[in-house]
């Protein structure tokens, strides 16, 4: 599925040590600053501390300091709740092209946008070299396998770009009142095993340790080849025992590290996940070799 864009050329994979598949752009240098509220909510829930929102050019630079590889993205929502205000997909993908290096862009196009929304998708394939799509259902208000959403995945399918999808229980409005209006059922990774099946050949990312669905998530992974699981959003110290003993076996080959920057540090994950009780020749794979492959980095 390799083929050309921005931010994939330039990583030189001889000096990467790792590539965090899940990491948020919130700040734009081209817009007027967004209210941080929701991030501060979201450090305390992770126990981050202060967390500040940043913009593609200061993750380009936190990424190259580490020797890591990084997917960006923000998270559309049509101007619904918390996530709404961040940096533009155009402006992610530009910025990205400038730091090619460390940066593989993404985009968010929430499904809500309807017929407009599968334009903007393809137009930001085809003119800014976007190399997937991140949706948060829960944000979006919408359940994977729902129709309306279909057309998108068609065009990221068309041209063989990943779709990565947040599962399980999430930060985002975690403590708040009324959870800040997010609805934990449509992190449920069994509606994504529709899309698996109505997409064969549309790589997909289960985001996340999917809490309370771990086992539906490891299922839906082992029976669809085209699915794959990030590791982001949680301390490796928090894993389950059954989400650790599949990725030293059966799904080695499709676990993938990832952090949850800004609220997750890679440094924070790294020290945690080198205490795991995971296998020495599978830990490069999760780190870096199974996303070079899903990314067709190494082509």
């Amino acid at each position: 599925m390799s083929q050309g864009g921005a931010g994939v050329d330039g990583i030189d994979l001889g000096t990467v040590t790792a590539i965090d598949v899940h990491v948020h752009v919130h700040a734009s240098v081209r817009e007027a600053p967004r209210d941080p509220a929701f991030l501060a909510d979201m450090a305390t829930y992770f126990r981050s501390g202060d967390v500040k929102p940043f913009s593609t050019h200061d993750v380009a630079a936190y990424y190259r300091e580490r020797g890591m590889a990084a997917v960006v993205f923000g998270v559309d929502n049509a101007g619904r709740g918390p996530e709404h205000g961040g940096p533009s997909n155009e402006e992610i993908a530009e910025l990205a092209a400038e730091h090619r290096d460390v940066l593989i862009p993404f985009a968010s196009v929430d499904p809500a946008r309807g017929a407009d929304g599968v334009r903007t998708a393809r137009r930001l394939i085809e003119e800014h070299g976007v190399r997937g799509f991140k949706f948060h259902p829960g944000v979006q208000e919408f359940h994977p396998n729902d129709r309306s959403a279909y057309g998108l995945y068609e065009v990221i399918a068309e041209h063989r770009l990943i779709a990565l999808f947040h599962t399980g229980h999430t930060g985002v409005g975690a403590g708040t009142p009324g959870g800040g209006g997010i609805r934990l059922k449509y992190g449920n990774p069994m509606d994504v095993d529709d899309v698996a099946v109505d997409f064969p050949d549309m790589p997909i990312i289960l985001a996340h340790p999917s809490f309370p669905w771990q086992d539906e998530a490891l299922s839906v992974a082992l029976h669809k080849p085209q699915v794959y699981i990030d590791l982001s959003g949680w301390s490796p110290k928090y894993f389950p025992p059954n989400l650790i003993q599949y990725a030293n076996t059966l799904l080695k080959h499709k676990m993938l590290f990832g952090s949850d920057f800004p609220v997750i540090t890679p440094d924070r994950w790294l020290r945690d996940f080198e205490k795991l009780e995971i296998r020495e020749e599978v830990r490069p794979m999760i780190l870096k070799d199974n996303a070079v492959r899903l990314f067709g980095l190494g082509d």
